[in-house]
């Protein structure tokens, strides 16, 4: 089913109306007629299943007709902090981040970044990364749409990761794989978790050493040596099965 995101403000009297670029791509792309089901988030986590009413100027009016249950959102935030890549490379991991679960990006400029972004390259580049994370919401069935930051220094981008519970910091020369298990495995619901991944050719050791010193923990992925944009999907991945299937096995004793 279609999917679709709307502001707070555009739900009312039992409607919701839909504006703007989505307006479009529901009326002329998708062709959309009167009387089809679409789901509609209001960015906060709540979820309607709706039917098209008809379309009136400038907006489409849908009738809601059940509130829908279930939350496709992890129960912890996770903040995916990015070394700046290559070429096209940031739109994947965008788009996959929000697949998996992330409720943020931060795109940071670390020594081996060999991209480099002026302030007006940064703020058109941002602007198409949001885009790819809005559709990546939809097409996963989010009730949000994770926010793809501006384009940090590492000093900034450690400093924002202070506000976290935990931080992690896969690193190809972290070996301790028992360290890693049991750092991961107590990650609770609700603990907010931050993953710094290097960009190619990884993070210097200084870098890491800075992490360790702001608070962030070294954990290793496996024993191969992974791309930037598989690494984040990784981790992102082992945090996902940890959180939503995993914790159900926690035992809490009184």
């Amino acid at each position: 089913m279609q999917q679709f995101f709307t502001e707070p403000s555009l739900i009312r009297d039992g409607k919701i109306y839909i504006e703007g670029t989505d307006l479009g791509h529901m009326k002329n792309v998708l062709r959309m007629k009167p009387g089809e089901k679409v789901r509609v988030s209001d960015g906060t986590g709540k979820n309607y299943l709706c039917s098209i009413a008809g379309y009136e100027g400038s907006r489409a009016e849908l009738q809601i007709e059940e509130m829908l249950e279930g939350n496709a959102e992890l129960p912890s935030r996770i903040v995916l902090f990015q070394g700046l890549p290559k070429g096209d490379k940031m739109e994947l991991i965008v788009q996959k981040a929000v697949e998996l679960g992330a409720c943020s990006i931060v795109p940071f400029a670390a020594k081996r970044s060999v991209a480099k972004l002026d302030e007006k390259k940064a703020a058109k580049k941002q602007a198409r990364w949001q885009t790819i994370a809005k559709s990546a919401a939809e097409q996963s069935g989010r009730g949000i749409i994770p926010e793809v930051k501006g384009l940090f220094s590492f000093g900034e981008a450690l400093e924002s990761a202070q506000k976290l519970d935990i931080v992690l910091v896969p690193y190809e020369l972290e070996e301790e794989t028992d360290r890693t298990a049991e750092v991961i495995s107590k990650i609770l619901p609700g603990q907010s978790v931050g993953i710094f991944i290097g960009p190619e050719g990884g993070f210097e050791k200084e870098e890491v050493e800075r992490a360790v010193e702001a608070g962030a923990v070294p954990i290793t992925l496996g024993k191969r040596i992974l791309r930037t944009e598989t690494a984040g999907m990784t981790a992102l991945s082992i945090l996902m099965y940890h959180l939503e299937i995993g914790s159900h096995n926690l035992i809490v004793k009184e």
